[in-house]
């Protein structure tokens, strides 16, 4: 690491730690870039869900819990508790980084999907970067409407995303998630396919079943039942000895399955963002045959998988023999190209330094009386 260490402050889900297994792509991601910028020597704290991994090496802010009184609760405005606690949560965090803790950071680094960090960046003295990890989505549009994005600088997870925000925020960087290619260690593959991710509709693992099986080849699956209705109505009924359930697995358990396996399915129903598990698959040296929805064209080369239409699954069967016999090494020279956790590391310590430059010559020029 060059330059002097940052003061950042990580800003995740307040609903979930930030822990294995993980509850998600968002939660894997903010424990891998805390524990490098940590491990680089920056002061990092981390403001996220109770129970949030002790071993990160990083201070952690507490999420403060609302107990809404019977007369609220009977008020006919009162919302789901949940939507309620998590804007007690963001509500307390930015009052707090505008108030007791102002100046104790250098820069904010906003992951949580939640309207108020957007909505009160202006009220924190410290520059706030606001990764984009979704869609566009209601709630965030109207923050950023309301103040103009004032205080608020944006990155995006793809070009894909980028395009998605354009009409919103306009230009802005792309900084690819990274993988830690230690962590996500090349495996001598194997014989099985693998799926693995949320057991959700919109992730399509139940297509995943219909075209190994159509291919004659035996499949895993690993990952959290997000969606225990989906799980018990789609996939439960479907496992059998060619189909098999390894359960929520932590992520080293993860990375030996995914590199035992011959290949990868991605199979989504929606536009990924950026499309995580592929970079972990590639990372593994496991090939990857995958629907070609949002980010997920910008990782994935010929030499390391194979596109197809999306919802093809016709196409997808026919994908992956031509998939399994890919060179396991290119699929690794692509995650160490193009996924690097230190690649995305470097990206993101540069635009905090770029920040906060940016943001002592504007203090500077407000000190001494010229209009911003």
């Amino acid at each position: 690491m060059s330059g002097t260490p940052l003061r950042i402050a990580l800003v995740a889900s307040c609903r979930f730690p930030i822990r294995q297994p993980f509850a998600g792509g968002l939660e894997s991601h903010v424990w891998w870039l805390a524990r490098s910028l940590s491990a680089d020597g920056h002061r990092v704290t981390l403001f996220a869900g109770p129970g949030s991994d002790p071993g990160l090496g990083c201070a952690q802010l507490e999420v403060r819990t609302l107990e809404v009184s019977a007369a609220a609760r009977a008020d006919a405005s009162m919302p789901p508790l949940e939507f309620m606690a998590e804007h007690h949560a963001y509500l307390q965090l930015m009052i707090d980084l505008a108030g007791p803790l102002a100046g104790e950071f250098d820069v904010v680094h906003n992951h949580s999907l939640h309207y108020l960090p957007v909505a009160m960046a202006a009220t924190v003295p410290a520059p706030i970067l606001c990764t984009l990890h979704t869609p566009p989505t209601p709630w965030l549009e109207s923050a950023i409407a309301v103040g103009s994005g004032r205080g608020a600088h944006f990155a995006a997870v793809s070009g894909h995303t980028a395009d998605a925000w354009r009409h919103v925020v306009g230009d802005i960087d792309v900084i690819p998630n990274g993988v830690d290619l230690a962590g996500w260690p090349a495996g001598d593959g194997g014989r099985r396919l693998i799926w693995f991710g949320r057991l959700v509709p919109e992730k399509g693992a139940h297509l995943a079943i219909t075209a190994a099986r159509r291919a004659g080849l035996p499949l895993v699956l690993a990952g959290p039942i997000s969606d225990p209705d989906y799980f018990a109505r789609s996939i439960r009924p479907r496992l059998g000895s060619d189909v098999t359930y390894l359960g929520h697995l932590a992520q080293p358990a993860l990375a030996a399955a995914i590199g035992s396996s011959a290949a990868a399915l991605v199979t989504p129903l929606w536009d990924e963002p950026y499309g995580l598990v592929v970079a972990e698959a590639l990372a593994c040296g496991t090939p990857v045959a995958a629907f070609a929805r949002g980010g997920i064209p910008e990782v994935l080369t010929p030499d390391c998988g194979r596109l197809v239409p999306p919802d093809d699954l016709d196409a997808l069967v026919r994908a992956i023999p031509e998939t399994v016999v890919l060179s396991r090494s290119a699929a690794r020279d692509r995650a160490r190209e193009r996924c690097s956790e230190r690649v995305m590391v470097d990206a993101y310590v540069d635009t905090y330094r770029r920040l906060t430059h940016a943001h002592g010559i504007g203090k500077t020029l407000r000190h001494n009386g010229v209009m911003l």
